[in-house]
């Protein structure tokens, strides 16, 4: 399944990346199957999306869980948790 990820924010910043376009592993196939493969087969990527760190993960404009299928071809941001005042 091909995806692409886009990262905002201070993960954008930590990952010197904004967007990526993969191609998954039929093994993949939540947002949280999707953060564990990004920790492990990107080097330097392991503390950013380790399992502890609060991230927050919209696919295809709507805000989903760990648990939530990805869908082939969608777009999947991940970015930190939101405060404002």
């Amino acid at each position: 399944m091909k995806i692409t990820i886009r990262f905002f924010a201070s993960l954008k910043e930590a990952l010197k990346i904004d967007r990526l376009e993969l191609e998954l592993p039929a093994t993949v196939k939540t947002i949280g199957d999707l953060r564990q493969h990004l920790a492990q087969h990107h080097v330097g990527w392991e503390d950013v999306f380790a399992p502890h760190k609060n991230i927050r993960a919209a696919q295809q404009l709507e805000m989903v869980s760990i648990e939530t299928a990805l869908i082939p071809g969608a777009e999947v941001a991940f970015f930190p948790p939101v405060t404002g005042g």
